[in-house]
């Protein structure tokens, strides 16, 4: 059974740095896409940044320039270091793998204070 387990969040202030991990375990077949999204209270869930198997990425205008996201495939992991911290990007970060299907981890609360 795949099991994705994300960790790394905390409070940080405003201009801060954090760095979220995601690992993947019991996946029997390579991954494909790997992504964090986030979702503030009241609000939807959105795409943060994405990494294709081949290290193509694509990032939310908001998160652009500010967030990095990385893979290490023979760790099964994906990162995400993000840098200029605002109060706007507190939320539950989550990350979403696919194998076929998509896979959610349980989420990890990043907190900006002012």
């Amino acid at each position: 059974q795949v099991q994705v387990v994300e960790s790394g969040g905390g409070l940080v202030q405003a201009g801060g740095s954090l760095r979220l991990s995601c690992a993947v375990s019991g996946s029997r077949f390579s991954i494909n896409a790997m992504g964090w999204y986030r979702q503030a209270p009241g609000k939807q869930r959105d795409l943060v940044a994405r990494i294709t198997s081949g290290g193509n990425t694509n990032y939310a205008d908001a998160v652009k320039g500010r967030f990095t996201i990385s893979r290490d495939n023979a760790k099964n992991t994906v990162y995400l270091q993000m840098n200029s911290l605002k109060p706007e990007d507190t939320a539950i970060y989550y990350c979403c793998i696919t194998i076929g299907n998509n896979y959610w981890g349980q989420g990890t609360q990043v907190t900006v204070s002012s």
